[in-house]
């Protein structure tokens, strides 16, 4: 049976773990189970409060993230493999000498990245509108505003990464996050209210 103390526990662990996805060697697995955490904790959430929406929305976000990424690898990947031509990757075959490339072939790599990363900021500002919507949700049910809080500089963040400025705001917008998890009672805020002193 969900529980908001499961979801808090959920929540406070994955928060956490997506925060040190910086670390070397292991941040990228920290980053998978705190996000599998987090999404576990959602679930709670949503099912606790009824709504199934907040749950709906935060799978769409992650599901267009992981799209952006898989867009992102193969526009850089395919660019380069473009550019460099197949032959040109055997071990065995060092003249490639990127002197005699043409012009017009460092002008479709430099285009083809670009167009690669601006369809990469559009789905993940997509994504971004989802994550509000399911913090936003969260924050009206549980009356806790620091998810909407979170919510809103995540959507902020994430428009404005294309100035580099916005991956900053994601982290801020992050710790919001473990910080309202932590901020979390055990019962909806409606059940806390009506429960005999």
């Amino acid at each position: 049976m969900p529980t908001l103390s499961h979801a808090k526990s959920f929540g406070q662990v994955g928060s956490i773990f997506v925060l040190l996805v910086a670390i070397p060697d292991i941040g990228w697995v920290l980053g998978i189970v705190g996000l599998i955490l987090m999404l576990l904790a959602i679930k709670e959430i949503s099912e606790v409060v009824g709504d199934r929406a907040i749950y709906s929305n935060m799978l769409w976000a992650v599901g267009l993230a992981i799209a952006a990424i898989v867009i992102a690898v193969l526009v850089i990947v395919g660019s380069v493999l473009r550019f460099i031509g197949l032959g040109n990757l055997s071990m065995m075959r060092s003249d490639f000498n990127a002197a005699t490339v043409p012009s017009g072939d460092v002008v479709g790599l430099i285009a083809s990245v670009l167009v690669g990363l601006l369809l990469v900021w559009i789905v993940m500002l997509v994504s971004a509108v989802f994550v509000r919507r399911s913090y936003t949700s969260i924050a009206a049910r549980l009356k806790i505003g620091t998810f909407e809080t979170a919510g809103l500089i995540y959507l902020i963040g994430a428009a404005t990464t294309i100035i580099l400025v916005g991956f900053a705001l994601l982290l801020v917008a992050q710790i919001l996050v473990v910080v309202a998890f932590f901020s979390m009672e055990d019962k909806p805020a409606t059940q806390a209210a009506s429960a005999p002193a």
